[in-house]
């Protein structure tokens, strides 16, 4: 069974191609960019082609002639999708020497399931020449039709919408990888997550930076589940894991490089005696956490980072997802920035309604437009004072993440 995905197509179709921009596709092995990118090319008006780096005779052509992956045309402009580009040599002054070339006469997609966006860090031979678009595994809001444009999020969360508790259920227990998802299979689901592990780590761990110590990154990894929810402790890891502090730090950025995890940064502005270094890290495939709260907290993290990264990519703004903590230990889960404002304030919660004090403290100090209680139960939706004139709302998760993309 095959879902088609309208948000990235949408997104690659109407901002890259029609401004004549070659588009990036990056995200997670298995989170369906390949199936993303063969909908563009069933959709487009002229012949496609597809070309992928595990073909030897898409290799030999890359590197003796890249230009001639562009057909001769009278008329039309034919999509070309470069598959997992990324693991080619010297990739990016080729597929420069292309696009300078030929660009006109193709509309590009290139996907790959690391480096894409990394290697923006450094010099960046392409610069202006693409748009990137980030891909995330399926969402309540991806799954339903009631999406809102952040300007439009106060209001729709006011209203007391309609949620969908059974496909959160599902979400919860399966994650929101195509293939689990669809399936809907508890043995294929536990099976399908330990091979997706062994190969990040075995096989694109490797390939990425030639990673000698692989048997303790796999111990490493085995161990990030009982940590997720909490301000990460580098020193903690290290010390179960006897290698330095140092170590953990690199692996954890090899780790984010292939999707594994996500890290969100502690916001240190505007905060007294606030944390500045701590993240928390969390799965990408929220279904690697075992414990029922710490679960519901990491797909309530996967979904606000997946609302950041879509509205950043068409270009709604610049969001940024952070979480608050002071050296009193008050928190609150998440914080959502908005042109590097605070915007948005979300607390995680199983089932208790009582709005968290830590929640109405910050509110206050950060004075945010949005003001939230995410409950794992169904059927709420409440409303308290959040000082200033402000609601806040205590509301049932398959009612809000609904509402973003």
């Amino acid at each position: 069974m095959i879902r088609e995905r309208p948000l990235y197509v949408g997104l690659i179709k109407h901002l890259a191609f029609r401004h004549g921009k070659m588009a990036f596709l990056a995200g997670p092995r298995q989170v369906g960019k390949t199936t993303i990118a063969r909908q563009i090319l069933a959709g487009a008006p002229d012949d496609g082609l597809y070309f992928t780096w595990e073909d030897p005779a898409f290799r030999r052509t890359w590197m003796k002639d890249p230009a001639s992956l562009v057909p001769r045309r009278v008329a039309g402009t034919p999509v070309i999708v470069l598959d997992e580009l990324h693991k080619a040599p010297q990739w990016k002054n080729r597929l420069k020497g292309l696009w300078d070339l030929r660009g006109e006469e193709a509309r590009i997609v290139v996907t790959g399931s690391a480096r894409l966006d990394v290697f923006r860090r450094g010099g960046d031979s392409l610069v202006g020449r693409y748009f990137l678009f980030r891909a995330h595994p399926f969402s309540l809001g991806e799954l339903g039709e009631a999406t809102v444009a952040p300007a439009d999020l106060p209001a729709a969360v006011a209203r007391s919408a309609p949620g969908r508790p059974d496909e959160l259920a599902v979400l919860l227990e399966h994650g929101g990888f195509p293939e689990p998802f669809l399936k809907r299979d508890a043995a294929f689901t536990s099976l399908w997550r330990r091979t997706r592990t062994e190969r990040l780590v075995r096989e694109d761990l490797r390939d990425l930076n030639r990673v000698a110590e692989i048997s303790l990154v796999e111990a490493a990894v085995s161990l990030l589940p009982e940590r997720v929810g909490s301000p990460f402790s580098m020193k903690s890891l290290a010390e179960d894991l006897e290698v330095s502090p140092s170590t953990i730090k690199r692996w954890m950025e090899w780790l984010s490089r292939v999707y594994l995890v996500h890290r969100v940064p502690p916001y240190d502005r505007s905060v007294a005696r606030s944390l500045k270094k701590q993240p928390k890290v969390y799965f990408w495939d929220w279904s690697e956490v075992p414990e029922p709260a710490a679960r519901f907290e990491n797909l309530v993290a996967g979904h606000l980072l997946k609302a950041v990264h879509a509205w950043t990519d068409s270009g709604l703004g610049t969001f940024d997802l952070r979480y608050v903590r002071d050296k009193e230990k008050r928190e609150v889960d998440f914080l959502l920035l908005r042109d590097r404002r605070p915007w948005m304030l979300v607390e995680c919660k199983t089932s208790d309604t009582a709005p968290s004090a830590h929640l109405l403290r910050f509110a206050d100090v950060l004075g945010v437009e949005l003001v939230l209680q995410v409950v794992a139960a169904g059927g709420i939706h409440e409303w308290f004072a959040a000082g200033k004139g402000r609601r806040g709302h205590v509301v049932s998760a398959d009612s809000f993440l609904r509402l973003l993309p």
